[in-house]
Order: C-alpha cells, then sequence, then structure tokens
C-alpha cells in the first residue's frame, strides 16, 4: 500500500507514470521542483544575479531501496531479477530522472505463476491440435529413473567408498521394478486359501503360512529380479546411452565395470535360486531361474528384433504370482511338491488367474510409458509397438484394460476372494478402462498417454488390496476366532466321534458274545 502525499493532489498529469513507480519521499521531492514557476525564477535571477554554482551531485538510491514490495523478489542466485527496482535522481534541470528497470505493475501479475498457467491453459485450448506423427513436448509423464538416481547420488561419495559401490550395484537390480515383482510374488501367496486361517499346523509338520518360508520367497524373487535386471543392462549399454531415460546408468557412464556387474549378476542368480529351492520347493526355484532366461535371454535381444517382445516382458511379468501361488501350495502338499501337484491341478486355478491379471496389467501400463519416448525407442533401435504402428498400440492397451472385468468376477467364481470383490473392483476397473478409451481414441496425444500411465500405477496395489481384505472366508474365520464358535464346533466334532467310536466297540462286543454263545452248527 502507498501513502499519498497531500501534494501529489496537485501533480501534473504527466507525471502519473512516474508516480506510480516512486516512494513517498521522492514524490515529495517531485512536488517541489514541478511548483516552483520558472517565471519567479526567472525574475529572482534578474534582481539578484548570482554566480553560477556547479550542480550537486546527487547519490542515486540503491537499487534494493524498494524490494521490500513482496511482488519484486530478489533473485536467489545473486543475479539481478527479472522485477528490478525503480531508481530516481534528479537531474541537471532539477527534474527528477526516473530510471525504471522493471516491468510494470500489470507485468507483474501476468508474470506471476497463475497467470502463466492460466495463459498456458488458453494457449493449448486456441491451438490446433497437432497430427499423430508430430511429437508433443509437453506429454511426459514418466517419473525419474530410479537407478539414475542412484547413480547421480553415488558420485557424491568417494570412488572407492562401500557406500558408492552399494548404490551402484542396487542401481543395477533396478529397484523399484525389483520391490514391484516381489510384492506380485507376495500378494499370492496371502490369497492361497489355506486349510485354517493362521494355524501353526494342519496335522503336517509344516505350518500352513510359514513367515520363514516367506521370507526365503521374498529374498530369492528380489535376487532373481536383480540378476536378470543386471544382464539387461549388460546386454544394452550402447543404446542406453541414446536414450535420456538410461544414460545415465552405471554401466553407460562408466562408473562401474562390466566385469564386476557381470560377477553381481551371476551370484545374485545363484543365490536368489538357492533360496528358492532350499527354502521354498524345487517348483518355485525353477520358476525363478525361467524367468532370469526368459527376461535377460529372450526379452532382452527381441526388443530388436521384433515388436512381439512385448508379450515376452508380460509372460515374465506373470510368472511371480504363480511362485507365490506354488510357495503356499507347498506348505499344505501331501505328495512329493512337484510342477504337476503344485500348478497343474483345480485348486491351482487361482493362480494362474492371477498370473493372468499381471500378464494383462502389462499392455495398458507399458504401451502408456512408452509412447512418450517412442522416437528415442526408434534412433536406439529398438522395435517397439509404440512408433512400429502407434494405432494397434493403442488398441492393445484398451484389449487388455477391458480383460480385469471378467478376471475380477473369475477370481470370486474359483473361491480365491468373496463376491463382494466383483463389485468393489468395478471403480477401479472401469477408471483404467476409461482412460485407455480416451488413450486408444487420442492414440496418446492431448495427456491421454499420461492419464493411462498414473492409471495403471494405482490400478494394481489397489485392486491387490482388495483381494487381500476380501479373501475368501477370512472375516468369517477371524469372527469365529474371536466369538469363539470355531471351539464349540471342534469340541461337537469330538464329542460325535467319541460317542461313534464307543458304539462301535460296543457293537464288535455284543458280536463276539453272540458268536460265542450259540453252538456251531454241523458234525461235531
Amino acid at each position: 500500500m502507498r501513502l499519498r502525499p497531500t501534494g501529489n493532489l496537485l501533480r501534473p498529469h504527466a507525471l502519473d507514470n512516474v508516480f506510480d513507480n516512486v516512494c513517498w519521499r521522492c514524490s515529495r521531492q517531485l512536488n517541489y521542483a514541478s511548483s516552483r514557476s520558472p517565471s519567479r525564477r526567472a525574475f529572482a535571477q534578474a534582481v539578484h544575479p548570482v554566480a553560477p554554482v556547479a550542480p550537486k551531485q546527487s547519490s542515486r538510491l540503491r537499487a534494493g531501496y524498494f524490494l521490500s514490495n513482496w511482488l519484486l523478489p530478489r533473485a536467489q542466485d545473486g543475479t539481478p531479477s527479472q522485477y528490478s527496482a525503480v531508481s530516481t535522481a534528479p537531474d541537471r534541470d532539477g527534474k527528477l530522472a526516473v530510471t525504471n528497470s522493471a516491468s510494470t505493475a500489470g507485468q507483474v501479475n501476468q508474470d506471476l505463476p497463475h497467470r502463466r498457467r492460466q495463459a498456458a491453459r488458453r494457449n493449448a485450448a486456441t491451438a490446433p491440435a497437432q497430427g499423430p506423427g508430430l511429437p508433443e513436448p509437453s506429454e511426459n509423464p514418466l517419473p525419474p529413473d530410479a537407478s539414475s538416481a542412484l547413480t547421480t547420488a553415488s558420485t557424491k561419495h568417494p570412488a572407492n567408498s562401500l557406500r558408492r559401490q552399494l548404490s551402484l550395484l542396487l542401481s543395477l537390480s533396478k529397484p523399484r521394478l525389483t520391490v514391484l515383482v516381489v510384492l506380485t510374488a507376495m500378494a499370492p501367496y496371502a490369497l492361497y486359501p489355506v486349510p485354517a486361517f493362521l494355524s501353526p499346523s494342519i496335522g503336517l509338520d509344516t505350518p500352513s503360512l510359514s513367515p520363514l518360508t516367506l521370507t526365503f520367497l521374498t529374498t530369492g524373487t528380489a535376487l532373481c529380479s536383480a540378476s536378470a535386471n543386471a544382464l539387461n543392462m549388460l546386454y544394452e549399454p550402447a543404446w542406453d546411452a541414446k536414450m535420456t531415460r538410461t544414460r545415465n546408468r552405471p554401466l553407460v557412464r562408466g562408473l562401474l565395470s562390466e566385469r564386476r556387474a557381470l560377477l553381481f549378476a551371476i551370484v545374485a542368480a545363484f543365490a536368489g535360486v538357492g533360496s528358492l529351492y532350499f527354502g521354498v520347493n524345487p517348483t518355485v526355484a525353477f520358476l525363478g531361474a525361467a524367468n532370469i532366461a526368459l527376461y535377460a535371454g529372450v526379452y532382452t535381444p527381441m526388443k530388436r528384433v521384433s515388436w512381439l517382445n512385448t508379450w515376452v516382458g508380460a509372460i515374465v511379468g506373470g510368472i511371480p504370482p504363480l511362485m507365490g501361488w506354488a510357495a503356499a501350495a507347498g506348505e499344505s502338499a501331501t505328495g512329493d511338491g512337484s510342477f504337476r501337484e503344485l500348478l497343474l491341478t483345480p485348486d491351482a486355478i487361482g493362480g494362474w488367474l492371477l498370473a493372468v491379471l499381471l500378464f494383462a496389467w502389462q499392455f495398458p501400463h507399458f504401451m502408456a510409458l512408452s509412447w512418450p519416448i517412442r522416437e528415442e525407442y526408434k534412433a536406439a533401435g529398438h522395435k517397439m509397438l509404440c512408433w512400429v504402428n502407434p494405432a494397434r498400440n493403442a488398441r492393445v492397451a484398451l484389449r487388455y484394460s477391458l480383460l480385469f472385468f471378467p478376471l475380477s468376477v473369475a477370481l470370486c467364481a474359483v473361491g480365491v476372494t468373496e463376491w463382494s470383490f466383483a463389485v468393489t473392483s468395478v471403480p477401479v476397473n472401469f477408471w483404467l478402462a476409461r482412460e485407455a478409451v480416451r488413450f486408444w481414441q487420442n492414440e496418446g496425444f492431448k495427456g491421454s498417454a499420461r492419464g493411462l500411465f498414473w492409471a495403471s500405477v494405482w490400478h494394481l496395489p489397489v485392486i491387490m488390496v482388495l483381494a487381500l481384505v476380501q479373501k475368501k472366508g477370512m472375516w468369517g474365520r477371524v469372527w469365529s476366532s474371536i466369538v469363539g464358535e470355531s471351539d464349540l464346533e471342534d469340541e461337537d466334532e469330538d464329542d460325535e466321534d467319541w460317542i461313534a467310536d464307543d458304539v462301535g466297540e460296543g457293537a464288535e462286543v455284543a458280536v463276539g458274545t453272540a458268536q460265542t454263545a450259540v453252538p456251531p452248527i454241523g458234525p461235531k
């Protein structure tokens, strides 16, 4: 708020713009200089002539004098701000010279953040729609790459320090992808319909839900995923250098030798498969080894051969749910725990449905993720559907997004979840399907790729949590354990068995007595 002195009421209109940019003290000087009439000054000089006096050099106001105004922020990096201050100084004629190195108040308002956002929205609405062949520079829904972030963080430590080496090795494992793989293995393990809810045993030597088995499952799965990702980076550092999303990886920057990366991949593979073999069962170990072979040996080289590599990568993403299901099934297996017993029986249908769910989820997620960087994939030589056939890329994303509706119903039908899951999963499935329809209609433009990407990111954890919360019979068993109805039922069953045993023993005694009392028929 400016203070307006009384003298401003008589100021010349030509100086209105000047007064809008000066303070109260300078305005008084300006009013005093302008109020003195030139005729009076000439008459006084004629009557009393005086020797000319050299004009007094007036010091200019400091540039920071007016920066107390919150609309004129000071530059943080030491460079002059675009909203510079107004400097004033009287000239030789006594007039006030105003040096304005700042924009006016209207320009300041136009440069405010909310004004810039509004202008950008108006320009986007009035601009003509871009063609399908033109890139869209504002379309960048990809989050920062975790491997690149870890690589950058590792450079802050000494070259041979343990902390730097651990950060580089962790970046080889693609930590976000590895965490996702582990979670998709843990959810089916928890969803497996065990005979009793959290019971320590079911009449066998092994528990129905073993924390130790779950520990070996998560550790082995994480190590297998880290090995596959490290082999993937070892195979394509030259092509990773051509993409902005991967050019900061440790092997591309030369922060880690290929020999050390290969040693890490081999050690992680053997440790992961060994943990699954000795800590879980051989079937899960076989699935972990198969995942490493498919991802590093088939999917990675196939990226430069055919766009069908996406389907191979989706198979790799569908294997961890089978690993979790087979690990839980092995806890209650009565046979040898072979692949046929754990995954090729009617009880294993739920595990296969969860695998299909993860298989289908890969397509809307990756099709939306790859679309903004399709030109980089093309420059690197990767055969991706996003640039080979963008229309088919959108159709594939839509087709597999619609598959979640029947999959949710099927999980209820086979007894993995309650029927309420089919209803509660409709909103999140509808959200994914709606974004997939927009992606298909706009072929990735107008923000549709970004919308589908984030819908897929939230879709998977929400579906898994809903399934875990509505596991078949879980809340009934929890209620029974709280109320104690299960104990009464067990006592009634024990009483019935005891009565049946007594009746059976009594019948056997009666039959034996009758046989001894009746003499044998026939010749003696």
